[in-house]
């Protein structure tokens, strides 16, 4: 079972291809919705407000059965811009992902050809400019219990080092743990074997 996915850890630096005296400015950002996907373009549209285009491609998502992306040409040819950078995505097998590619034109027209080479280097050069890292998918769980049954509980939680999220310990208490996915089995049969203890999945 693929439980890792690899992305990006933080904003790549700014990288720019020159082609004919064509300007294309490279970005990488991670994201997790369409919300920040919107506003990493508006705040590059402000920062290059002269520019002709601002083309663009992501990715979100862990699981191949809920995966989101978009490719947008922003008035270059159709399949110029925003498919070449959506295909370094795949290229480099990342996720969670919007790559922008920001272009100043130079006077000359390029072709086809020459925008699809110019996208696909400029969101490969800024790819290479990120540093990626593999990330493990997780899935949380509710423990509850009785304080009488802590304990159990937690030696559980010890003997098989799983992460605590979040925890209230009272009367009633209630633990919330993040599992990774290869795990998740195991660990739910595991709780849910001892007598008086509740566990259920979350939405993540």
């Amino acid at each position: 079972m693929k439980d890792t996915y690899k992305t990006i850890s933080k904003a790549s630096k700014e990288v720019l291809f020159k082609d004919k005296n064509s300007k294309f400015f490279g970005y990488a950002f991670p994201v997790l919705n369409e919300d920040t996907v919107k506003d990493h373009i508006d705040e590059l549209k402000k920062q290059h407000h002269s520019a002709r285009h601002w083309c663009y491609a992501y990715q979100i998502g862990t699981d191949e059965n809920n995966i989101q992306f978009r490719a947008n040409d922003d008035g270059e040819p159709n399949n110029s811009a925003g498919m070449p950078i959506y295909g370094q995505i795949q290229s480099f097998e990342v996720t969670n992902i919007l790559i922008v590619v920001v272009r100043y034109f130079g006077g000359v027209k390029l072709g086809v050809g020459g925008l699809i080479n110019a996208y696909k280097t400029t969101a490969q050069m800024a790819l290479e400019s990120s540093r990626i890292v593999t990330r493990t998918i997780n899935k949380q769980f509710e423990i509850r219990f009785d304080y009488k049954n802590m304990n159990k509980v937690m030696r559980v939680i010890k003997e098989k080092n799983l992460n605590i999220i979040n925890q209230t310990l009272e009367l009633d208490c209630k633990i919330i743990i993040s599992v990774r996915l290869k795990d998740s089995l195991n660990i739910y049969n595991k709780f849910n074997t001892i007598f008086e203890v509740e566990i259920k999945e979350l939405d993540n």
